[in-house]
């Protein structure tokens, strides 16, 4: 199995998206270069997932401070299946894991020791599609999920979450839309960013986020066609 480069060219991927879309370029402008490279870290698939479930639905202060406590009743940094089986149900409750996410990483451990969970080295010799498929198999683990492991784990260049809130909102306001779309019509508007929808996606949480909101310097051809 061919291992995939993990990440991309970002500068190849800004210059794709400044000449496709004149209006996401404006932003682009105005943010300037993203520092999006987090996927050279290493990881473990198993480890990654439990802290996704761990995070869902909580804000990060409440969810790292639940992960914190899980990693000490563990007795280990790492989350992985063998940790997470020397750990029962009521310390994992007493931890502030709730009911479903404890059922959760129960499924995962199950899956990881039956070797149902592809490692991160095996993730690398595997399409998007595939991975999305294997690792939604998991209780808790849907496809936002994963595509945020494709993203900022492994930096696949043409992911779009078109069910994130920040992206919707990025893209309405990058159209000066009254209301956000609908999930399959931001599919069919970011058919124009590929093969780097990813970093579209970068672009537009920071947009969500407030960013880059400063009227645009008109470049020089356009001023000119303005005096």
């Amino acid at each position: 199995m061919a291992q995939r480069r993990r990440g991309f060219d970002v500068e190849l991927a800004q210059a794709h998206l400044a000449k496709r879309d004149r209006k996401l370029a404006a932003w682009m402008r105005r943010i300037g270069p993203l520092d999006v490279e987090g996927w050279r870290k290493p990881f473990e698939t198993v480890d990654a997932l439990a802290r996704s479930i761990l995070y869902q639905q909580l804000s990060g202060k409440a969810a790292a401070t639940i992960v914190g406590r899980v990693e000490v009743a563990v007795a280990s940094k790492r989350l992985t299946a063998e940790a997470l089986t020397r750990v029962d149900d009521p310390t994992l409750r007493a931890c502030g894991v709730s009911g479903n996410k404890t059922l959760a990483l129960r499924d995962l451990a199950r899956r990881a020791a039956q070797g149902d969970v592809p490692s991160a080295r095996q993730l690398g010799g595997m399409d998007d599609a595939a991975i999305i498929e294997a690792l939604t198999a998991v209780r808790g683990i849907g496809r936002w999920t994963v595509e945020m492991l494709l993203m900022f784990r492994l930096g696949r260049p043409d992911i779009l979450p078109i069910d994130d809130l920040g992206v919707r909102k990025g893209a309405q306001r990058v159209d000066k839309l009254d209301e956000m779309l609908a999930p399959k019509a931001l599919a069919e508007r970011g058919e124009v960013w590929g093969p780097y929808r990813t970093l579209a996606g970068f672009y537009l949480w920071r947009i969500a986020d407030g960013e880059g909101g400063a009227k645009p310097k008109p470049k020089p051809e356009e001023k000119r066609s303005q005096d």
